[in-house]
């Protein structure tokens, strides 16, 4: 006889505004990630448009707003555009490894000098050094933080120009949240290009998604997700295929 698989308990936050979207209000719901069977579960809420923060998975619940859609790239189907094809080209010099969820100085003073200019006055930004290592350290489950070091001649560690909580899932890799140097003058394009590494990995993996969270309808600064072709957005019916489709340039 095998152990019950206890059911999870979901709670449901109370509405605030919208940090996409101006005049809407955002509400989730949200269960504890805990127990022995932690990643069975994460696995299961993650395929139903989950995502997780330290050792809670939560999804959108709002009552008038469907914008948020949970999207994932088909890692085995996708090449690279021709734009993609030079951001791998200008950074394939990066030194990539994927290190134990342990948080450090040098990451955290990356984030908040991304935050500051990419999400300035966004709530992330009060964030102080023991709330990053919270998010970085609390995980119940497999996650790494893969850093992009510039390279260097003598050995040593190089530049930390970009960095990514990332989650592994039992079909996929999922990207928690990514951060670099926006105001690098010769690597334009860095977000995309941690994108196009996590594809890569997990096509050596043999996993077969990368999972990209929210792409949400009407924000402008969520169209950069929808490059990475093909892509699935889960729908009432489950995960379908996204047409094609030319998506506004973003800096990212």
């Amino acid at each position: 006889m095998t152990a019950p698989v206890r059911f999870p308990r979901f709670f449901v936050t109370n509405p605030s505004p919208c940090p996409y979207l101006p005049g809407k209000s955002e509400r989730k719901v949200f269960t504890e990630l805990n127990g022995p069977h932690t990643d069975e579960l994460n696995d299961a809420l993650g395929r139903i448009g989950f995502r997780r923060s330290q050792n809670v998975a939560y999804r959108p619940s709002c009552l008038d707003c469907k914008a948020c859609v949970s999207v994932r790239v088909v890692v085995d189907e996708f090449a690279p555009n021709s734009t993609q094809r030079k951001l791998l080209r200008r950074n394939q010099d990066l030194v990539v490894e994927a290190c134990e969820p342990w948080a450090t100085d040098e990451q955290f003073s990356l984030l908040q000098k991304y935050l500051s200019k990419r999400h300035p006055g966004g709530g992330m930004t009060e964030m102080d050094e023991m709330d990053y290592s919270d998010m970085v350290e609390q995980s119940p489950v497999k996650s790494f933080v893969i850093e992009y070091r510039e390279p260097t001649t003598d050995g040593s560690k190089g530049r930390l120009v970009g960095a990514c909580l990332t989650d592994q899932q039992g079909d996929g890799l999922s990207m928690i949240y990514s951060f670099f140097d926006a105001e690098h003058s010769g690597r334009a394009g860095l977000g995309n290009f941690i994108i196009m590494d996590h594809i890569l990995r997990a096509r050596a993996a043999r996993l077969p998604y990368v999972y990209l969270g929210y792409w949400v309808d009407g924000s402008k600064r969520m169209d950069y997700k929808i490059r990475f072709q093909p892509i699935e957005k889960l729908g009432p019916e489950g995960w379908e295929r996204s047409p094609s489709k030319r998506a506004t340039q973003n800096p990212e």
